[in-house]
């Protein structure tokens, strides 16, 4: 027996069921499944007009799902790569930068727990919260007042 085929809209609202996704990413997914006839920008902008597509909400989604694990660069970083620019971009930027400290002591608390022994383990530890994306001036402060060893 054949199985029906999913429209490009019913492919689409089964996407943004599932979590947010950016324009050009809901665009990619689409495009794969689109025939000949098949408008993905139309259907987007559609989508888009009916608040079913959201890059505010998406941008919102995307930092609150990375914040606990990741740095600023980081979350920046993808978010440039879904094609958010401009303020958007600054206003997010602005917003993490209150917390970041915060969020990369968290990060090594959860990751270390132990203070560093000697200045390697220190140098390892702070490479770790980098590849994170979290900046130097967020892991100094986050590293300046750890707990003593018992």
């Amino acid at each position: 027996m054949a199985r029906m085929q999913m429209s490009l809209k019913a492919r689409a609202l089964k996407y943004l069921s599932n979590r947010e996704h950016s324009r050009i990413e809901l665009a990619r997914k689409l495009s794969r499944y689109a025939q000949e006839g098949d408008d993905v920008e139309a259907l987007l902008d559609q989508l888009e007009a009916a608040k079913f597509l959201s890059e505010s909400r998406f941008t919102e989604s995307l930092v609150n799902r990375r914040a606990a694990r990741f740095g600023n660069s980081r979350i920046l970083s993808e978010l440039q790569s879904h094609g958010i620019n401009g303020e958007a971009l600054s206003q997010i930027k602005s917003d993490l930068r209150q917390d970041e400290a915060a969020r990369a002591r968290e990060v090594w608390r959860r990751k270390f727990s132990q203070p560093p022994a000697d200045a390697a383990e220190r140098a390892k530890q702070m490479r770790f919260l980098q590849q994170r994306g979290f900046s130097l001036g967020a892991i100094q402060a986050a590293m300046k007042n750890l707990p003593e060893e018992e």
